[in-house]
């Protein structure tokens, strides 16, 4: 690149091809004329060298990354990396041919290099932001499997090369060092400290996050505290951005997440099952002792049961009750009551149910009574975590009991109210003065 830059030797043929072109019009030779006319040129002169080398480079990339096929280069065509750091070539042939264009000493020159400098500065610091970028898409892709938030971090050594480069470039202006100006920051050190407030919390979060993994882009969170719940598609320095369940994109600083709790449904998705923990409630009048007749019934019903009231007759007959076995997942239940021949059945369906995970608990128990009757609870888990499989899943289940619930003599509670207006609605109206018929009780 440094060797594309024109010489002195190159510029002294540039000014004589310009008096020659003066001449050739019998014009005279005005020196504002001539450093105008220099100027004009080698902008356009720059401007040409900086393309034709960024046509080469470009060239050369895409002829590599086509024989190699490899992701790194097809990355670094993508973010268009090379084509930002080619942007400094323009102003640093500039730089070295306009000082031949004016005396030693002029103003002019003075404040064009100053210009063209800051400019340059500016330029560097966009072709190093985009290395930068580059590394962290790089690293981001090979390395970060677990895709710890990472992105913020690229971002603060960003926005220090920034922070330096601007300091550069006012030094550049004001022609003074840049220790100087360095050295006066400190007063302005609680102001800066107020702009950058976001970004320095940002900061402090995403090291927070990243050290103690607990966000990755891709997780599943909800954040009690706002209306974020979905998936985390991008970490940056100042926001976390959620795609919520309805697709609505949710902004959430990543202080947020760091000085309040959220639930990250991460650990849920990488052990492979999912929780089911519901209940039903059962009417407490229709809970009875178990008769042979109800035994037998079910036998015959359900012959998967057969075994099981087997062994409960015979641990009866021998004195030993009621035997409960540990382990994960036991049949749980009795046969002395209709409600814990049910809790049995739901237990063997539940471990013969081809989409519940036999590795993790499997409970039917009775939750504490209320007015409404017992709730009878289902703890178990799916062996799949999708979304809709799982919810499937689960009503399935719900189906099943309410199926079966009946065939055991039991009764799920459900309120009178709206059958009463129906019966109601049924009978017609009645005269003025009729009296109301007697509300059936509840069975």
């Amino acid at each position: 690149m440094i060797a594309a830059i024109p010489t002195h030797q190159v510029a002294q043929w540039i000014l004589n091809t310009i008096t020659g072109f003066l001449d050739s019009l019998g014009l005279k030779h005005d020196p504002r004329i001539e450093e105008i006319i220099y100027i004009i040129v080698i902008v356009a002169v720059a401007i040409l060298i900086g393309w034709l080398i960024r046509l080469g480079i470009l060239f050369a990339a895409k002829k590599i990354v086509g024989l190699r096929k490899s992701e790194f280069g097809k990355l670094l065509l993508q973010q268009h990396t090379l084509t930002k750091c080619s942007h400094i070539i323009p102003p640093l042939v500039f730089l070295a041919l306009v000082p031949f264009a004016f005396e030693s000493g002029s103003r002019t020159l003075h404040y064009i290099t100053k210009i063209v400098g800051v400019y340059t500065v500016i330029m560097f610091g966009i072709g190093l932001s985009a290395i930068i970028t580059f590394i962290w898409s790089n690293y981001d892709r090979k390395a970060n499997k677990e895709n710890h938030p990472l992105k913020g971090v690229a971002n603060i050594i960003k926005g220090v090369v920034w922070a330096i480069l601007i300091i550069i470039a006012a030094s550049i202006l004001i022609g003074k060092s840049p220790m100087a100006l360095l050295a006066g920051l400190g007063a302005f050190a609680a102001a800066l400290m107020l702009i950058f407030k976001d970004s320095i919390l940002g900061f402090v979060a995403g090291i927070q996050m990243s050290s103690n993994d607990m966000l990755r882009v891709g997780d599943w969170i909800v954040v009690p505290s706002t209306i974020a719940n979905g998936v985390v598609v991008d970490v940056s320095l100042s926001v976390v951005k959620v795609q919520n369940w309805d697709n609505t994109i949710v902004m959430v600083p990543p202080y947020t997440l760091v000085s309040t709790s959220f639930q990250n449904w991460r650990g849920m998705s990488e052990s492979g099952v999912r929780q089911i923990d519901r209940s039903v409630i059962i009417d407490n009048t229709s809970i009875v002792e178990a008769s042979e007749e109800l035994l037998n019934a079910v036998g015959a019903t359900y012959p998967e049961m057969n075994t099981y009231i087997a062994n409960r007759r015979k641990a009866l007959a021998d004195g030993q009750g009621n035997v409960f076995n540990g382990g994960v997942a036991p049949v749980n239940g009795t046969i002395d009551t209709n409600l814990g021949l049910f809790r049995a059945y739901m237990c063997q369906y539940l471990l013969a149910h081809p989409k519940i995970s036999n590795d993790n608990n499997i409970i039917v128990r009775l939750m504490n009574p209320d007015n409404y009757g017992t709730p009878l609870d289902i703890y178990c888990f799916t062996n799949t975590t999708e979304w809709l499989a799982y919810e499937a899943i689960r009503s399935q289940i719900f189906e099943h009991i309410a199926a079966t619930a009946p065939k055991f003599g039991l009764r799920i509670f459900n309120s009178t109210f709206h059958g009463n207006i129906e019966i109601a609605q049924a009978e017609g109206p009645r005269q003025v003065g009729e009296a109301a018929p007697a509300t059936p009780s509840a069975k």
